[in-house]
This record gives C-alpha cells, structure tokens and sequence, in this order.
C-alpha cells in the first residue's frame, strides 16, 4: 500500500508544481505601458482654454439673444499658433467660434 500511496502523493505533488508554475508564469507576463499623454489621442489636438471658451460662450450668448448659461462648448481645437475654434450648443443650435489667444473674440457664425 505505501508504494501505491507514494505514487498518488507523487501525482499530486507534480500536479500542484505545474499548477504553480502555471500561476507565476502568468504572473510575469506584463500588460504594455500606456502611450505617453502627447501620443494619446485625447491630447493629440491642443483644446481651447477654458478662459477662451467662456469667452465664446458669452459671444454666443449675446449674438443668440440666449442667456450665457444656455450656450455649452461642445469640443474646440487649435486652428494656429494664436487662434482657437471653439464649437457651441446654443439652445440646441450649433454655433463656432473663432477666438485669439489674447481673448479677442474674432467671429461667432452658425453652423
């Protein structure tokens, strides 16, 4: 009986260093490192300041006749060095933007 005994420990012994082996082999795989923030897609295209946006918003607001707190930038991007478009909703109409970045407000047309 021992000799039957010893070849189930021994099964099972074997079986448990696979398992182990299994376990920290999948402990060593890593995942890749994310891209660094100038290479992800959300910083690929330089947004407008949130100062320049509200400036729109206002522009937009007093062209429109709406209340300022009824005109939402929607998405904004850099057109040059010096100059941002910035995309409002202005009481369910679309409406652009271009400002400086001195905070001049440049035009303020419907979409």
């Amino acid at each position: 009986m021992s000799i039957v005994t010893g070849t189930v420990r021994g099964h099972r012994f074997a079986a448990a260093a696979v398992l182990l082996g299994v376990i920290f082999l999948a402990a060593c795989v890593s995942t890749p490192a994310p891209p660094p923030p100038e290479q992800m897609s959300r910083t690929a295209a330089k947004t407008a300041p949130a100062d320049l946006q509200l400036l729109c918003a206002n522009a937009a607001a007093k062209a429109s006749g709406l209340k300022a707190d009824k005109i939402l930038p929607i998405s904004s991007n850099q057109i040059d060095s010096k100059t941002y478009q910035v995309d409002l909703d202005a009481g369910g109409k679309k409406t652009s933007c271009l400002v400086d970045t001195d905070g001049n407000v440049k035009s303020v047309q419907p979409l």
